[in-house]
Parts: structure tokens; sequence; C-alpha cells
């Protein structure tokens, strides 16, 4: 009896041991053959195919914070230098612009000397010298307008197709159409010299899932903060790790169907795994040559800010990022007027394309020499244009020589990815206010670029409160990309 209770008590002890230890066993087991039978999750990045013909496969826009002057840049008008310093002409003061003091200020022109370059013969102004070599790639729209006077609705405008805040920018748009074909850096990427007066919505996803914003690399210090390994552990261990973190993450994300901001962490937490092998790459500059970092413009301590961001354009497009975007004139958080000429015009815009007339001229160059141009679209644009007259008290305050704000007409340029250049598209009327002939709405500007990139933009949605949503709104044609790339 006794033998038979200490026999039955050690059988037990054996047993509890036994399956403690199997409990254990089991779910560690249980953790790899869900590991193992698991079908490969979707990259919602991955590449996808264009469902039209697509000229260009990247895009770098060039964004002028401010509101650059198309009088003083790209839209030359020998009428308002004859005018100088006279009234308003009667006929141009209508209700339509939001002018209070048009009848009280004096026309400008502009002090700056065009030229005509290239093959075309396309005139640019001595503010982009560096530029103007390249009248030939050159496709200027000089009329695009649009309704944001501000510069919160302006941004707004250029970049997500609609004033207010909440709706997804253009980039987003595109990589959420397009995803991208790299798969260890950001999909979408926004270069700042400092704060934006939009602020993050100019680069959010809005309404789309939130792993569609810009990725921002920092323009101080290191581009990507915590990027590099600390070689604490093994690679091997860290991927065993992030696996794991994935699965509970997962897991976690069952439970909150829908949460576009968990899925988009989610996500960033394996990008980042994967960016510590190849982002410390690509933002290393100094394996470019020198006479590379010279033609960008880095021997200069002027030119080296915008003309660093312009060389790390080029080398993510070169990986297969997808959307780059470089803003100029930020500086300081906002505080610094950056393209925003209310005073003294000629210095503000003599200074601001000190800053980036040379750099951008040595990524068209660039692009071109590497055979990276006919695939990458460049488009030059700002917030809006500038008033052809003066902005300041009653009389004009010529002193100042500033310009307004102007949604009503201005000009954007592109370059590359199958465009045409060293042409004109539409007009501004006599003086330069309003958009005249071929007008370009913003819309318009954006269903072009898609067209471009081999998306619909009427096919291009998503599903939001009830309705499908797109980039166009309502509107937008995409009868420009024919024009721009027809020889």
């Amino acid at each position: 009896m006794l033998c038979e209770q200490v026999t039955k008590a050690a059988t037990r002890r054996e047993f509890l041991e036994t399956a403690g230890l199997g409990f254990g066993g089991l779910a560690a087991s249980c953790l790899l053959a869900e590991d193992a039978v698991a079908e490969p999750k979707a990259n919602p990045f991955a590449a996808k195919p264009a469902p039209l013909p697509a000229m260009a496969k990247s895009v770098i826009v060039l964004f002028m914070h401010g509101g650059p002057s198309h009088l003083d840049t790209f839209d030359p008008k020998p009428l308002l230098q004859r005018y100088d310093g006279q009234p308003v002409p009667e006929s141009f003061r209508t209700r339509d612009f939001q002018f209070t003091k048009m009848d009280k200020v004096p026309l400008l022109g502009t002090p700056r000397t065009f030229g005509r370059y290239g093959d075309s013969g396309l005139e640019v102004s001595d503010l982009f010298q560096n530029v103007a070599r390249h009248a030939d790639d050159l496709a200027v729209v000089r009329s695009c307008h649009h309704d944001g006077f501000t510069h919160i609705t302006g941004q707004n405008w250029m970049n997500t197709g609609w004033a207010q805040v909440g709706r997804p920018s253009l980039g987003s748009w595109v990589v959420y159409g397009l995803g991208t074909e790299g798969e260890n850096l950001p999909a979408y990427v926004v270069m700042l010299d400092g704060g934006i007066k939009s602020g993050s919505p100019a680069y959010g996803s809005g309404f789309l899932p939130a792993m569609y914003q810009g990725t921002v690399l920092r323009s101080e210090g290191p581009p990507i903060l915590n990027i590099r390994r600390s070689g604490l552990e093994a690679p091997e261990r860290q991927r065993l790790l992030m696996d794991k973190l994935e699965w509970f993450n997962r897991r976690h994300l069952e439970r909150r169907a829908g949460d576009s901001e968990l899925e988009a962490r989610i996500k960033a937490y394996e990008l980042a795994f994967r960016m510590q092998t190849s982002a410390p790459e690509v933002v290393d500059i100094s394996s470019e040559s020198a006479a590379t970092q010279t033609l960008y413009g880095l021997d200069d301590a002027v030119t080296r800010p915008f003309g660093k961001q312009c060389l790390l354009a080029r080398r993510m497009v070169e990986r297969g990022v997808r959307f780059v975007q470089l803003y100029s004139g930020c500086g300081n958080n906002g505080a610094s007027p950056g393209w925003d000429g209310h005073n003294q015009i000629d210095y503000n815009h003599e200074t601001m394309a000190a800053q980036v007339d040379r750099p951008i001229g040595g990524l068209l160059e660039d692009l071109k020499s590497r055979g990276l141009l006919e695939r990458t679209l460049v488009v030059w644009g700002g917030d809006f244009g500038r008033t052809p007259f003066t902005d300041g008290g009653e009389g004009g305050a010529r002193n100042n020589a500033g310009r307004d704000h102007n949604p009503y007409g201005f000009t954007v340029w592109m370059a590359g990815g199958g465009v045409k250049g060293g042409k004109v598209i539409g007009a501004t009327d006599e003086i330069g206010l309003n958009a005249l002939d071929d007008k370009v709405h913003v819309h318009d500007l954006h269903a072009t670029i898609l067209t471009l990139l081999g998306l619909d933009h009427e096919h291009l949605t998503y599903p939001f409160q009830g309705r499908d949503y797109r980039l166009t709104d309502v509107g937008g044609h995409n009868n420009l990309a024919s024009r721009l790339t027809s020889g």
C-alpha cells in the first residue's frame, strides 16, 4: 500500500514536471508553427503595375516655400515694364480678385534681365542662369491657378488639391496607387529646411492609411535618427525579435480593426529594421565624387543645404523611392520669409535663387547624365505667384518694392518623365495678373502628374465617409499630358 502511494506520488510529480515543461514547449512550438505556416504578409508598399502606359516612375518636387514670383523668373511681361510705376489699368480691377488696394498701388516691373536659352529660345530670368542651361528640357506652364490666397490654403491646394486640411497629399496618392520599387527605403520622402506654414498635413496621408504619409528627413545632423545598428545584438537575433514583435502587434491589431495608425506603426518597425542596412548608405554622400559634389554646390556654404537635398533626392530615386519632395525657404520653423517677397522682392528672390539655382541645375544635369531624367518627373513651383503691382501702404510704398500673393496666374515647370522640353504652355494676361490662355487649375496639374505616372486620376479613389474620394475631387483634366509629351 505504501509502495503504491509512493509510486503514484512519484508518477504525479513526474507528470507535473513533464507537463510543466511541456506547456512551455507547446507555447514555443505553437509560435514557431504559426511562423512556419503563416502566409507571407502582403507588403502595402510593393510596386504595383501602372494601369496606363507610364512615362515616369518617380517624382521629385522642388517646392519654393512662400510663393516665387513668376514675373521675375519664368514669365516676362514687356508691357509691365513699360508701365512700371503707373496705376493698375481699370480693365484689370475686377471684383474677382481679393486685392483691396489694387486701385491705390502702382504696377511694378522687374529689375531682372530675361534671356533666351537653348535651341528653343525659352525665356528665363538671370535669377536662374544654371537652370536656364537646361531650357530645352523644361516645359514651362505659365497659366496655373487655384483659389488659395493665403500661404496655408495655397500650400494645401498645391500639395493636396484642397484648401482645407485633411485630404491626402499628392505623394500619398502616388504611393497608394503605385507602391515603390525600393523595399528598404521609405516610399515617400520629404526634406525640409525648417517648418512649413501649412504644417505636416501638406505631406500627410489625410484619410488614406497613415502608412502612406511622407517620411521627413532632418536637415541638420543625421537625416534619420537611430538608424545604425547598436552592435549589441546579432542581426539574426534582432530579426527573431522583430518577427515576434510583429506577431504580438498583429494580435493587438486584430482587436482594433481599421486602426490605420497602429497598422502604420507595425509597418514602420519592419521598415526601420530593413533601413538599418540601406539608409546609412543612401544618406552617406561621401562616396560621391568631388566633381559630383561640386556640381550640386556642396563646395559653397550658400548652396550646400539645398544642394545636399538635391543630391539625396537623386540617390533616392536611383534606389527606387517613388516620391521625393524638397522644400526651399522654410527656415527657422517658418520664421524666415522664404520666397514670400512682400518687401524688397528683388533682394528676397536674389537671395533665395542663389541658394537653389546651382543645385537644381546640377540635379537636372546629373539625372540626365545617368539616364534617370527620362524616368524621373521633376516639378518646380510654390504656393502661388506674385502680383504685378506693389504690396505696401497707400500710394504704393515703392521703396519696399514687394509683391502680394497671386493664386490667379502663376508658373510651374516640369522636366523629365516623358516631358518634351523647350516649350511654354499657357499664358497670363499682359501684366501677369490672371491666367488667360490654356488655363491649368491645380486639379489639372495633379491629373497630369498622375497620368505621366500611368495612373487614371478618375479611377484612383479611396472610400471615405460614404463616398469615393480622389486627388482631383470632381474636377481635373489630363489633356495637359499630351501637350507635355508631344514633340
